[in-house]
């Protein structure tokens, strides 16, 4: 840690806050790329903290390469794997078969099932392009508002954008903190289906009662176009719901035998390096990707070359903004800010999975990308943690559960939400503001149950 300067106790909050509120004008009032605004800041608070200008440099540089280091290989297969799975048809299968087998009455918990798996391989913004047309149709068949639609699908998916992997803020998250990944997959699936059942489903219904009572419903009046467009659909053959589980399964499969294998045989069994290698995460990832790549080809319009090509378009700006949030990280660190952060609020006996959730939602509240939230948030509390005797599985969890709610007109996600289902600004808090927190919460709960079983529960203590 850089100690050469003479910016020091209460100064280093002062810092820290002019930090965060140079972030949020450059992005929010300035429309600056969240790359450059995070390296601008990133270099600024190296300055004013006094730290020599090559450190600066290099620590910047230092923390932009570790990250991608990292987690760059791993993100860039997972959006190839999601590529193939959408392009093959085989995301709509799946929807559709959850969708079949609840029915349209309990449509909603259907829609979020859908989300939750959906929003393992593909980016947000690409799950609600292609549910929007679909809920709206379902929306004036069924009566069932809309808003509760928008929160089951909204709430669903970016609870598994935010905890599962190889989406990139666990990655990052797990990759800041050194923690076991299979491990981490296995608690942080568990907990964002809990986030899912609460925040999507609970909360959901909540307002779709709600909607009833004041009979606030959506005319649909321009649907015509949409159902029009459902119904001349391409009818080509598509990818089946189970092969297109099967590519999920493939890497998720290598990555928990790579960690559990371990823990049942002992390190020093004779297959233990070898299940390690087979589920080391860009192993794991690759497979999947050729794994994809072969049972999908058939069911492709283009070449598989040429899907790569465009995942790996789609990968650029991501890869740019979660190293440049390590690198910013890496500042926070290097200073001492994110030591003294934490220290100071530390002295309010506020019990650390409680810490690391507040942190995070705080940051997302206030500069709006889940990701620089929980890159932010696991930089300040790796050195509390690494000493708390809490689990940092279940502490990587908590982060990653206050990455979740409150997301803000300042969050593009959230206008994504409003454009896409075409809800006012207000159900779009309602359903989505609101029922990102219920899901956070409701997540935050359910590891501070597992943390006082984290002496009996495999893998916690590692």
């Amino acid at each position: 840690m850089f100690s050469g300067g003479v910016v020091t106790g209460p100064l280093l909050i002062g810092i820290f806050i002019l930090a965060i509120a140079v972030l949020l004008v450059l992005i929010i009032k300035f429309k600056l790329n969240a790359f450059v605004a995070l390296l601008v800041t990133a270099f600024g608070t190296g300055v004013l903290v006094n730290m020599p200008l090559p450190d600066v440099a290099k620590t910047v540089t230092d923390g932009f390469g570790g990250t991608l280091g990292s987690i760059g290989m791993v993100t860039g297969l997972g959006v190839m794997l999601g590529k193939f799975m959408f392009e093959s048809g085989g995301i709509e299968s799946i929807s559709n078969k959850i969708l079949k087998a609840f029915g349209e009455k309990r449509s909603p918990i259907a829609v979020s099932l859908s989300g939750f798996i959906t929003g393992i391989p593909v980016f947000g913004d690409v799950v609600y392009i292609m549910f929007a047309p679909m809920l709206r149709v379902l929306s004036k068949k069924t009566g069932i508002s809309m808003v509760n639609f928008a929160c089951a699908i909204s709430v669903a998916t970016t609870c598994t954008f935010a905890l599962v992997l190889p989406t990139a803020p666990p990655l990052a998250v797990a990759g800041e903190l050194g923690i076991e990944i299979g491990i981490f997959f296995f608690y942080a699936l568990i907990s964002a289906f809990v986030g899912m059942i609460f925040g999507g489903i609970v909360y959901g219904a909540f307002l779709n009662k709600q909607d009833h009572k004041r009979n606030h419903f959506y005319t649909f009046e321009d649907l015509e176009v949409e159902e029009a467009a459902l119904n001349t659909a391409d009818n080509r053959q598509k990818m089946g719901a189970g092969k297109a589980l099967s590519i999920l399964l493939v890497p998720i499969i290598l990555i928990l035998l790579g960690s559990f294998v371990p823990l049942a045989v002992g390190e020093d069994a004779a297959i233990t390096p070898i299940v390690k290698f087979l589920g080391d995460k860009n192993f794991a990832m690759m497979a999947g990707v050729i794994y994809a790549a072969l049972i999908s080809r058939k069911y492709l319009r283009q070449s598989i070359t040429d899907i790569m090509t465009e995942a790996a378009d789609q990968v650029g700006l991501i890869l740019l903004i979660t190293g440049a949030g390590g690198a910013f990280g890496k500042i926070l660190q290097a200073t001492g800010i994110a030591d003294y952060v934490a220290g100071s609020l530390s002295q309010f006996s506020i019990p650390i999975l409680v810490l690391c959730f507040l942190i995070a939602q705080i940051i997302r509240c206030a500069q709006g990308s889940t990701t620089v939230a929980l890159m932010t948030t696991a930089a300040i509390m790796s050195s509390t943690i690494a000493t708390s005797g809490v689990s940092p599985i279940l502490c990587a969890i908590a982060i990653c559960a206050g990455g979740i709610g409150l997301s803000l007109p300042n969050d593009s996600g959230f206008w994504a939400i409003s454009r896409f289902f075409k809800i006012s600004v207000t159900d779009t808090i309602r359903g989505w503001t609101l029922g990102g927190f219920v899901a956070g919460i409701a997540i935050l709960i359910f590891v501070s149950i597992l943390s006082l079983f984290q002496g009996f529960l495999p893998g916690l203590m590692m």
